[in-house]
C-alpha cells in the first residue's frame, strides 16, 4: 500500500507564507482547545495563622501610624497653638496698659483672677517673652503656653511690687510653648526682668537646685529654703519639671532683686543690652 503524502503549496513566495500562516493558527487554536477544558487552580488564601498574621500586621501599622501622629502633635503642634495664645496675651496686656492710666495715677492691683494675665516674664539669655498669669492650673495657664504665678491658698506667694517676698512661678519645660526648658543654662548674675504695668522689676540669678520632690513646696516660701538666702528680701523663683519630657521632679531657679524702674522711664539695661 502506498502512502499519499500531503501536497506542497504551490504557487509563489506569497502564497508558501499565507499557507504558513493559517498553519501556525491552526496550532494555535488547538492548543487553546485542549487547555480550555482545564481548572484554573486558586492561589490559596493561607490558613488561620497566615490570615491572623496578616491581621496584626496591619494593626500595628495603624498603631504606629496614630503614635507618631500623637508623639508630632505633643511635641511640636502644642507649641505653635500655645506660643500662638501667649502671643496674643502680651499683645492684649501691652494694649491694656496703654489706654490704663498709669503711675501714681493707677489704683494698685490687689488681687487677679485665676488664669487673668498681668505681666510679662522676660530671660534676656534664654530669649524668652511670655506673658504672666494668676494661678498655676494647667488648662487654664500653663498648657496654653504663659507662666504661672503661685498666687493661690496655701502656695500664695508674693508680687513684685510688695515691699519683701518671694515672686513664685511655674511654667512647662517641654510642650505646650515650654519658656522654661533651659532655664538651666542660667548662671549666677543672668539677669531676669519681670515687666507689670506700672515699672520694670530686675532680678539677678543667685542659685539653682537641679531636682527636688514635687511635694517640697519650702523652696517658694518667702525666704526659700535651699536658696542660700538668710532673712526676708525681695525674690524670685522659677519652677519647672525634671528629668526633661518627664514631670518627676522639679527644678529650682532662685533670684534676687536688683532694681526697679516706673515703666514710663522705658526698659532697663539688661532688655536693652544685645
Amino acid at each position: 500500500m502506498t502512502t499519499v503524502a500531503p501536497s506542497a503549496p504551490t504557487g509563489g513566495r506569497a502564497a508558501r507564507r499565507k499557507a504558513a500562516q493559517e498553519a501556525s493558527k491552526r496550532t494555535h487554536a488547538r492548543a487553546r482547545k485542549r487547555g480550555g477544558g482545564r481548572r484554573r487552580r486558586r492561589p490559596r488564601s493561607g490558613g488561620p495563622l497566615v490570615v491572623l498574621s496578616r491581621a496584626l500586621g496591619e494593626l500595628f501599622i495603624t498603631v504606629g501610624v496614630v503614635m507618631l501622629l500623637f508623639v508630632t502633635y505633643q511635641l511640636w503642634y502644642t507649641n505653635v497653638l500655645a506660643e500662638r495664645t501667649a502671643h496674643g496675651a502680651a499683645g492684649s496686656l501691652r494694649q491694656n496698659w496703654e489706654h490704663a492710666p498709669g503711675g501714681s495715677a493707677a489704683p494698685p492691683a490687689v488681687a487677679f483672677e485665676p488664669g487673668q494675665g498681668f505681666a510679662i516674664l522676660h530671660i534676656p539669655k534664654l530669649d524668652v517673652k511670655v506673658p504672666v498669669a494668676e494661678g498655676v492650673s494647667k488648662t487654664q495657664v500653663l498648657d496654653k503656653g504663659m507662666v504661672g504665678h503661685y498666687g493661690e491658698g496655701p502656695l500664695k506667694t508674693a508680687m513684685p511690687a510688695d515691699a519683701q517676698g518671694n515672686f513664685a512661678l511655674a511654667g512647662h519645660r517641654n510642650t505646650h510653648g515650654e519658656p522654661f526648658r533651659f532655664i538651666n543654662r542660667l548662671v549666677s548674675g543672668d539677669p531676669i526682668v519681670v515687666e507689670t504695668r506700672d515699672a520694670y522689676y530686675t532680678y539677678e540669678m543667685t542659685s539653682a537646685l537641679p531636682q527636688t520632690s514635687p511635694a517640697n513646696v519650702s523652696v517658694i516660701k518667702p525666704v526659700p529654703e535651699g536658696s542660700g538666702f538668710t532673712g526676708p528680701g525681695r525674690y524670685i523663683t522659677l519652677t519647672t519639671c525634671t528629668p526633661e519630657f518627664t514631670s518627676t521632679y522639679r527644678m529650682i531657679v532662685w533670684g534676687r532683686m536688683t532694681g526697679e524702674r516706673p515703666r514710663g522711664q522705658g526698659p532697663p539695661p539688661a532688655l536693652n543690652s544685645p
